[in-house]
This record gives C-alpha cells, sequence and structure tokens, in this order.
C-alpha cells in the first residue's frame, strides 16, 4: 500500500525548483510550498511526481490511524503513565490532579487519546463527549502550567521512541490541545 501521493513539482535538478517559475507551487507545504500544494507541473510543463509520505527513513509508508501505526492500547498507557510519574514530581501541576483517583486519571487520559487517534471508541461510550475546555475549566491554567504539562508530555512522548512523523503528528496535537486549555493569564 502507498500512502498519501501529492504534486512535487519538478525533478531535482530540473529549472524551476525552490522560486519564480514553479508554477503554483512555491516554497514551504500546502497550497504554496515547494510544488507541494497546489499546481501540479513546474517550469516548462514537467508533470508533477508523487511521494509516499514515510514514518522514517526508509519506514513504512503513512497510512491507517495512528493509533494503529503506534501500536495501539499499550502504547498510549505506557504515554500516559510516564506522563504521570512526572506530574506527580511536579509541584505547579500536581496540584490539579486527582491524587485519590490516580488510576482514574490515568484511564480517562489514555481512553481519550486513543479514541481521538482512532482507537475503540470506549471513552465517549462511558464519560460522553470529551469536552475538554469545559472539563478543564475548574482549574486555574496558566502559561506555567501548561508549560510544565508540555514538559511532562513531552518527555513521555519522546520516551516511546516513535518514528519522526508519527511523533511530530502526536506531538503537534498535544501542544495545540494544551494552548486551548489555558484559561488564566494572571
Amino acid at each position: 500500500m502507498t500512502g498519501p501521493s501529492l504534486p512535487i513539482g519538478p525533478p531535482p535538478g530540473e529549472p524551476g525548483l525552490g522560486g519564480a517559475g514553479t508554477g503554483a507551487g512555491g516554497v514551504g507545504l500546502g497550497a504554496g510550498g515547494a510544488g507541494l500544494g497546489a499546481g501540479g507541473s513546474g517550469a516548462g510543463g514537467v508533470p508533477a511526481q508523487p511521494v509516499t509520505l514515510r514514518v522514517g527513513l526508509g519506514g513504512a509508508a503513512a497510512s491507517g490511524s495512528l493509533f494503529d501505526r503506534i501500536g495501539g492500547a499499550p502504547t498510549f498507557d505506557r504515554l500516559v503513565r510516564r506522563f504521570y510519574e512526572g506530574v506527580q514530581q511536579d509541584e505547579v501541576i500536581w496540584p490539579m490532579y486527582p491524587a485519590e483517583d490516580l488510576e482514574g486519571a490515568i484511564w480517562r487520559l489514555s481512553q481519550f487519546l486513543q479514541q481521538y487517534w482512532g482507537g475503540p471508541s470506549t471513552y465517549s461510550e462511558q464519560r460522553g463527549h470529551p469536552r475538554l475546555r469545559m472539563r478543564h475549566n475548574p482549574f486555574r491554567i496558566t502559561p506555567e502550567a501548561r508549560e510544565h504539562w508540555l514538559q511532562h508530555m513531552h518527555d513521555a512522548v519522546e520516551s516511546l521512541d516513535l518514528a519522526p512523523l508519527d511523533e511530530a503528528e502526536l506531538w503537534g496535537y498535544l501542544d495545540r490541545a494544551a494552548h486551548a486549555m489555558t484559561n488564566s493569564f494572571d
């Protein structure tokens, strides 16, 4: 199975790479990026060449859900347990967590992430819609708290030793979600 094919403009060494004359390509990703967006042909009418995105150097094509690609439930369970090992040592954010229900917190975060990334829908079946902002609103989440959360999650993500594309996809979401949960700036 091959991964997503994207037009990349003329082959390396051909005129039109990296600037004027690249059609709608330009530099970067998306519509206007290195020939990876709209356009499809480079200078001189050279047809676009397909590219297969891979999860690592020489790795498998990036296809299927992240949940399946990184090993399913056991990987998310390891991620969350590693995250909470750091959180328990953190004076800034540990007070926000339910020490008396740590296993429940671990289950909820792991199940949420599994569902989000293509795993079973157990989280929603048992807890309803995630409503992340509502569920986090009772806690004062400052930029400092967010950065502490991100540091522990970053350590946990790195401990998984994922393929670079999978790590970037997972980390991108976690970083955006953490910023979205920030609700106090005093």
